[in-house]
Parts: C-alpha cells; structure tokens; sequence
C-alpha cells in the first residue's frame, strides 16, 4: 500500500497525519470526526477557540461545507483555488463546532501541492475527504516547511508524508467573506492588490467583529531564542551592542555575530525561507535574534506580519494558529 493510501487510512480511523501544502506542512485530522479533532488541539497545546482550516480537493463541492456563498467568494476560488487562499465562510452543518471554535463560520482551502491533493482524493474514497488542519508545529512557535522541521517538532511517530520543502514557505492568505463584503484578516503570497483585482472591489479593513482565523493573534510564529526588529541603519549597532545575537539581514555578515544569515532581497524568496531561517538562527545559541527590518511595502505585507508577530512572541507567547 503507498504511503498516501496507508495515510488515507489513518485519516479515516481517527488519526493525526501531517501533510505538505505549498504554504507550510499541516497537522491534519478528519475535519468531520470530533475526537480526531480534539488531538491537534491537544498535540499542539492549541487554545479550543482558536479555529482550523479545513483543507479540499479541487473537486470537492462548496456547498458542502458552507452555506451563504457569495458571489466574491466564488470569484476568488475561482481565481485563486487551488492555491495559497483560505475563504472563511458560513460553515455548513456538516462542519462540527470543534473545527470552527464554536464559530458559525468556517475556514476553507483548497490547496495546489500534488502530494495534498493526492491524499485529499485517496481520503475521499475512504473517509469524509475533507482535512482540518492547522500548521505542524507547537502552537505559537515557527511553521514548518519541510517533513524533518515536523519531526523536529514531535518525534518520529507522528505519520509524516513528506513533500519536499513547501514552496510559498508563508502561510496561506485568508479572506472573509462571512459577513458580506471581503475583508482580509491575514496577508499571504496571494496579495491585497491581486485580491482587489480578482474582486473587482476593495478590501474593508479588519474590525473588531471580525471571526477569529489561525494565526492571526498578536503573539505567533516565535522562536524561543527572543525576536527583535531592528531598523535597517542601527542594525551594526544593535549587534555591537547585543553581545551574543543571531542575525537575520538583507546583506553580508559583519563581525561581532554568533551567527548570520543574509536573507534574500526579494519579497517572495524571503518569505519561501523566512521559518527555515529562523528554525536555523533559534539553533544558534545566541541569546537574541536580530532582524533587519524588511521594507514597508505592498509586496512585503505578509513577511512583516510575520515578523512582528514572532517579535511579539517572543516576549509574551502566552498572548497567542
């Protein structure tokens, strides 16, 4: 039996698998079994009212899983799916309440890695076909984009199918359309400006009835090791001064850093290797990790939300996908 059928299986008994999607690697469960549920919650030390995504083939029906659908929801499936986009809609009847965080709004995806819609499919065949899942890591610590950031995270019996390094490396962008207009809660590879062109409208701007969605607390993706955003000119002088930091930079090491890593200076390629530098800078035994701030712009939204983020995190992980 191949590993995405033996995977399949698992799903169906009741069973954690993590799965690779272009975004991150999720710890998935059947989304309409309850009990499998409530072992992400509890594998991950995850908060009960904090929701999960619930993954599709992307020959699953909508209208399955959600009620309500509006006309700028099928639009942007139908533009972005399969695809880094999550869609928080109306949850149907078919979605239980442990999925949602009691909500009455569910986050749905489709996403576009072969390995994950293979094993979507295989689990249609067996199961409901549908895969809850948030990322594969502890909750609030930094995403995984490879099997092994997986089995760093949780040890060797936990079923891992292994797709490579994800290819996006950010977690996926996530619209609501839950109340009517579409307001973006969570910025991704999929951009404000390519929504709004998609939409033939402008995005509202999150407000304070907007539901809650995976990874949008204050406080999330942090190292252990502290996270500190540092300008772009004091950045010599905060590693002068730091005495023992790991160093994230969009240029070449300087002296007086335990360790250095130089990031890319495009926009995308940064955050494809954002976790997997941070995993490296949090393995460094440095006492801080330093990060040049990357520039205020469009195409950097959703990298400096995660990085204020894990700075935040790193302070108080407690306040936190």
């Amino acid at each position: 039996m191949s590993a995405i059928a033996q995977a399949a299986r698992s799903l169906a008994a009741g069973e954690l698998v993590a799965l690779p999607t272009e975004t991150v690697y999720g710890l998935g469960a059947d989304a309409t079994n309850p009990e499998a549920v409530a072992k992400i919650f509890a594998l991950k030390g995850r908060p009960a009212d904090h929701p999960l995504i619930v993954h599709l083939a992307p020959e699953a029906r909508l209208e399955d899983w959600a009620v309500e659908i509006p006309e700028g929801a099928r639009k942007l499936a139908a533009a972005f799916w399969p695809g880094p986009l999550t869609l928080i809609l109306k949850k149907s009847a078919r979605v239980p309440a442990i999925v949602t965080g009691g909500q009455d709004s569910v986050g749905l995806r489709c996403p576009s890695h072969p390995v994950a819609q293979a094993l979507l499919r295989a689990f249609a065949m067996v199961g409901s076909g549908a895969v809850a899942a948030p990322s594969a890591n502890r909750f609030g610590h930094v995403s995984p984009t490879t099997a092994q950031h997986v089995r760093d995270e949780f040890g060797e019996d936990l079923r891992v199918i292994d797709g490579g390094a994800c290819a996006v490396g950010l977690e996926s962008t996530i619209v609501d359309l839950s109340r009517g207009a579409a307001v973006l809660l969570r910025p991704g590879a999929i951009t404000r400006s390519q929504l709004e062109s998609a939409l033939g409208a402008r995005l509202r701007e999150r407000d304070a009835c907007a539901p809650r969605a995976s990874g949008t607390l204050a406080a999330h993706y942090a190292p252990a090791t502290p996270v500190r955003l540092v300008a772009s000119g004091d950045l010599l002088q905060a590693v002068a001064s730091a005495g023992g930091a790991a160093v994230l930079a969009m240029r070449d090491a300087a002296a007086g850093a335990v360790a250095w890593i130089a990031a890319p200076r495009d926009s995308a390629r940064y955050g494809h290797d954002l976790y997997a530098n941070l995993r490296a800078l949090d393995g460094a035994g440095a006492r801080e990790i330093l990060v040049e701030a990357p520039p205020v712009a469009p195409e950097w939204e959703a990298v400096n939300d995660r990085l204020s983020r894990a700075a935040a995190g790193a302070a108080s992980l407690d306040d936190e996908p």
